[in-house]
């Protein structure tokens, strides 16, 4: 029971690593080669951990050379231009101003529903306001309304948006994050202040407090647990 313990903890701490070594953008997104990596780490790390006759190092092996030859990969894609067109691929319009190109729905096998669903998904019902609607290589769908469909901005309509900056979270589940809160320029002494001008005794009553650049302030109180 002990080495199957040992065992497991060694395993996530090397993929745990390798994880991290490969990028925010590897775990927001998989590409093609990493989302074969991800199918054969899944498999590999299962197997010195099933059977504890399978020399531990084996499994770390191959889990570690294809993270290697992960980074390798996608160096040489961001270095060659050619190599990562003929690896990812290319983005295409599937809507290109407001009209579905079948052709490249087909080629992608990329259904109606499957369109029509991630249209939904950004709020668009009416794929004639869509002026183009590219699926990127990674498939993803980025959709771009026709000027005359899209929100206004405050500098269409002329009016003066004043940056509110970016809201620090000052109070979590009542817990006090004492560098944002120095980020902030604030003290705890204002921060308790706060907390009772809003009816809370200390922050350790505060679900949720923020507060920006120019002093708005978010707050939640907690709620007591059923």
């Amino acid at each position: 029971m002990a080495i199957v313990l040992i065992r497991t903890v060694i395993v996530f701490a090397v993929l745990l690593v390798c994880m991290r070594l490969l990028g925010k953008r590897q775990l927001g997104e998989l590409e093609l080669s990493e989302l074969v990596v991800s199918v054969l780490v899944a498999d590999l790390a299962s197997l010195p951990l099933q059977d504890i006759g399978i020399p531990l190092l084996n499994g770390l092996v191959s889990i570690l050379t294809l993270f290697c030859l992960e980074l390798i990969l996608s160096g040489a894609a961001l270095r060659f231009g050619r190599l990562r067109t003929a690896l990812f691929g290319q983005p295409c319009f599937l809507i290109e101003k407001g009209v579905i190109n079948q052709r490249e729905m087909r080629r992608n096998r990329f259904t109606i529903d499957e369109l029509t669903e991630e249209l939904r998904r950004q709020s668009v019902l009416d794929p004639s306001t869509v002026e183009y609607a590219v699926l990127e290589t990674d498939g993803s769908l980025n959709v771009m309304l026709f000027p005359a469909f899209q929100p206004a901005t405050a500098a269409q309509l002329g009016c003066a948006a004043e940056s509110r900056g970016y809201p620090r979270v000052l109070v979590s589940d009542g817990r006090v994050l004492s560098e944002n809160l120095r980020q902030c320029g604030r003290d705890e002494a204002w921060l308790r202040e706060e907390c009772r001008r809003r009816g809370a005794a200390s922050p350790a009553e505060v679900f949720l407090l923020t507060c920006d650049a120019a002093g708005n302030i978010y707050y939640a109180a907690k709620e007591d647990a059923p």
